[in-house]
C-alpha cells in the first residue's frame, strides 16, 4: 500500500548503509512530518538504476519537495540532472558528497554507480563540505559543486559529517537549507519579474477599415 505523501515537502536521501538512529538525517525524519526518508531495499550494495527508480516514483507522485542528501545520496541527486523528475524539485541541499573513485578504494566491489555526475543541476542546491572528509576532498567538492551550479559551504575539519565525525542531531543543516530556499523564491521572483517586463504582442491590424 503507497504511502500518503500529500503533507511531505522534504526527501531525505541516505547513502551506503541508510543513516542510523543516530546520524542527523534520521533525527530530520523524525523531528519533521513534513519530511520522508526514501528508503532503499538494498543499503548495503546499491545499484544507481535501482535507486535512482525508486527515486523517481517518490517525485512523480510528490508537489513538488526539497531534498536533504548525505554522502551517495548527493550522488544520486545529482543524478537527477537530466531526469525528467527534477522538475518536482525544489532545491537540494547536498552534505558530503562521496567521490565515488575514493568509495571503490574504501569499499570495492560495493557501489555500482557508474561515473560522477557532472551536469548543471536544474534547481538550486548547496554543496556542504569539509575539508578533511575521507570520502571526498574539498578541492574536488569545490570542483563538483562548479560543475553542479552550487552554493559550496565550508564546513572546516567536519569529517563525513555523520555519526562517527560527531553529528547527531544537526541544527545547522535547517539554516543551510534556508539558505537554499531563500535562492529557490529569488529565483522565482527573477523570473517573474521577466515574464512580467515582456511586452504585450501589438493588436492585430487585419480587417482594419481606413
Amino acid at each position: 500500500m503507497s504511502q500518503d505523501r500529500s503533507h511531505v515537502d522534504t526527501f531525505i536521501l541516505p547513502g551506503l548503509n541508510g543513516s542510523g538512529d543516530g546520524h542527523w538525517q534520521s533525527h530530520w525524519t523524525r523531528d519533521n512530518p513534513s519530511a520522508h526518508a526514501i528508503e532503499q531495499d538494498d543499503w548495503t550494495c546499491p545499484r544507481l538504476t535501482v535507486w535512482q527508480d525508486r527515486l523517481d516514483q517518490a517525485l512523480t507522485s510528490s508537489d513538488g519537495v526539497w531534498i536533504v542528501a548525505h554522502s551517495l545520496g548527493c550522488i544520486l541527486a545529482a543524478n537527477l540532472a537530466d531526469r525528467p523528475s527534477a522538475s518536482k524539485v525544489r532545491g537540494a541541499l547536498l552534505v558530503a558528497p562521496c567521490d565515488l573513485d575514493r568509495v571503490e578504494e574504501l569499499h570495492p566491489c560495493i557501489v555500482n554507480f557508474g561515473d560522477m555526475p557532472t551536469r548543471h543541476l536544474p534547481f538550486p542546491s548547496m554543496v556542504v563540505a569539509s575539508r578533511n572528509d575521507p570520502y571526498m576532498s574539498f578541492e574536488t567538492a569545490r570542483r563538483y559543486a562548479n560543475l553542479w551550479g552550487s552554493e559550496l559551504a565550508d564546513m572546516g575539519n567536519a569529517g563525513h559529517i555523520n555519526i562517527l565525525s560527531g553529528h547527531g542531531r544537526w541544527p545547522l543543516g535547517y539554516q543551510l537549507l534556508n539558505s537554499v530556499k531563500a535562492r529557490e523564491i529569488d529565483a522565482r521572483k527573477s523570473r517573474e519579474r521577466k515574464l512580467a517586463s515582456v511586452p504585450s504582442p501589438a493588436p492585430s491590424q487585419t480587417g482594419a477599415r481606413l
